[in-house]
């Protein structure tokens, strides 16, 4: 019989679902990585959310934020079991200001239901991930999430001004302002963004927006398998003058894909480029040979396609992933990054790494930025998987670049934390993590638990 956990006060305990399917609905995250909780709890405002808390730290009660369950390294498994707190229901636009170009949102708002919303104002919010069509901006935010326009907009810490979230304690923070900078001291926001809801729980956002182009244009190009990606990447940089604001590439594999499932134009046989261009209204020249023109210096010989909607090619681009599931079915999905001068050497040792093992692979990258996507077709619970996992990261550390880029840690690459920070770096964090979260209750089983053995370490960092 299943571990059903403690009972809670009766005006908490009505919040809870304990019944199989919604266990089976939230014991899992798109990654596959699983845990056994015991319910599932809908809070109907902050107030609830705070005796939540109250309740579970002194009882030792895991309590694991859930948004939209998109989370490609186990953010939200509930890998130690307790109680998962669905925020999806969350889901209100509250505020909108034009003058200031900022809107207050709940955490459980759906990324491109926002951009919906402010479409008609003639705004928007400039980041994108993949899984735009159903992640939450609660759950981008608690993963500094990123996608296809960060090569020009950043990620999605560069545009949160202001946050309100539950602690570890039980206590309410309202953190940064309505201002577009601050230089005003240590200042917990960032650290609040990308910390996968172990140091808080949040509960209102408040986000920049900015005035919609005046005109975007999707392009697709080829990429022939002998074109230098490192060099169109550091080439397209100095596009961004001319509005380039997205740099996406595709493997052959990935190309096929996307033709068939979703109609892309792509070529066959080859990868390709999938660029978005914003240009003003009044510009009308063929923008498609242009830039044909542009790419030829970079190796790029074939005819450049226009996809008029652009949010319309991101859509389609982020269904790369079901496809792929489909297809090549249980794999493992990375996310790392390197400078642009290091990215051939990249590529080529994540080739080797696939080859070495005799794996499948798939590739896919935010180009522009620096981001490859490594899918190796293998189950990614297994040794191999574990292997492959550490290969690729000190791959990426001997490049100078980062485990992760836009995913985030969770439970499958929890320890890749401390070899990524520093040992000095991690014990002072973790201090941190003790002030806001003494009972350790906030999404147990992630990367903090490495640096248990980092506070026991003494001696220098890295």
């Amino acid at each position: 019989m299943a571990d059903v956990g403690p009972k809670l006060p009766r005006a908490l305990e009505r919040l809870v679902d304990r019944g199989p399917a919604a266990l089976e609905e939230v014991d899992h995250d798109k990654s596959g990585a699983k845990g056994r909780p015991w319910g599932r709890v809908r809070p109907t405002h902050e107030g609830d959310l705070v005796a939540l808390v109250r309740w579970a730290g002194p009882r030792g009660v895991p309590l694991v934020a859930r948004g939209g369950g998109t989370s490609l390294d186990g953010e939200s498994a509930p890998v130690r079991g307790g109680l998962v707190v669905d925020l999806s229901g969350w889901d209100q636009l509250l505020e909108v200001n034009e003058e200031d170009l900022w809107v207050r949102v709940q955490p459980g708002l759906i990324n491109y239901r926002l951009q919906e919303l402010l479409r008609p104002r003639g705004l928007f919010y400039p980041p994108n991930p993949g899984s735009w069509e159903s992640s939450t901006l609660g759950g981008n935010a608690a993963t500094n999430a990123s996608g296809f326009r960060s090569f020009r907009y950043g990620p999605t810490r560069a545009w949160v001004l202001r946050a309100r979230a539950v602690l570890g304690t039980g206590e309410t923070v309202e953190v940064g302002t309505l201002t577009w900078k601050r230089s005003a001291g240590v200042d917990l926001l960032p650290s609040l963004l990308g910390s996968e809801g172990t140091l808080g729980i949040l509960t209102e956002l408040t986000l920049r927006v900015a005035p919609l182009p005046a005109r975007r244009i999707g392009l697709l190009a080829p990429v022939p398998e002998s074109a230098s990606l490192g060099r169109i990447a550091q080439g397209l940089q100095w596009a961004r003058r001319e509005g380039l604001s997205a740099v996406e590439w595709v493997d052959a594999r990935v190309a096929s894909e996307l033709a068939r499932g979703v109609g892309l134009p792509l070529p066959s046989g080859s990868g390709a480029l999938l660029l978005e261009v914003e240009v003003p209204r009044e510009i009308v020249e063929d923008v498609p040979s242009r830039w044909e023109r542009g790419l030829r210096p970079l190796g790029i010989e074939g005819a450049v396609r226009p996809f008029e909607d652009a949010d319309g090619l991101w859509r389609a681009r982020g269904k790369a992933g079901a496809l792929l599931d489909a297809q090549v079915g249980p794999r493992v999905r990375e996310d790392v990054a390197v400078p642009l001068s290091k990215w051939d050497a990249l590529m080529e040792g994540v080739r080797d790494l696939a080859r070495r093992r005799g794996v499948g692979l798939v590739l896919y990258a935010h180009l522009g930025e620096g981001t490859l996507h490594p899918n190796f077709a293998v189950p990614p619970s297994s040794s191999v998987a574990r292997e492959l996992r550490r290969d690729l990261w000190h791959l990426a550390w001997s490049l100078g670049g980062t485990a992760s880029s836009e995913h985030g840690l969770g439970s499958l690459k929890a320890e890749a934390y401390v070899q990524e920070h520093g040992r000095a770096s991690t014990r002072a964090l973790r201090q941190l993590k003790d002030a806001l979260d003494p009972y350790g209750i906030l999404n147990p089983g992630k990367f903090w638990e490495q640096t248990d053995r980092a506070k026991r370490t003494v001696g220098p960092g890295r």
